[in-house]
């Protein structure tokens, strides 16, 4: 079962790197909780796949890891980065 990101929080900025936590949602469960960007990284990083959707598309959220910065959630689709999580609502 996939996890959804269905809100996000933002801190200090309005760019994919000022994702300071989200909220998520487990598909077919509806299990919810709310994750810091490290956590969710982890989470991913430990093989677990997260989407983000706006009800019609749906992409994958990947971690992007800038040279010498922490490492940040990202949205990608068609082998291409998007700004789909950057779209959600925000808490």
């Amino acid at each position: 079962m996939a996890v959804y990101i269905a809100a996000i929080h933002m801190s200090g900025g309005t760019e994919h790197k000022h994702i300071a936590s989200c909220v998520w949602v487990i598909e077919k469960t509806f299990k919810s909780g709310i994750t810091s960007t490290g956590g969710m990284v982890e989470f991913i990083d430990n093989g677990n796949k997260v989407k983000v959707s706006d009800g019609t598309t749906t992409a994958s959220v990947g971690v992007v890891r800038p040279q010498g910065g922490a490492p940040y959630l990202r949205a990608y689709a068609d082998k291409k980065w998007t700004d789909n999580l950057l779209s959600l609502p925000r808490y």
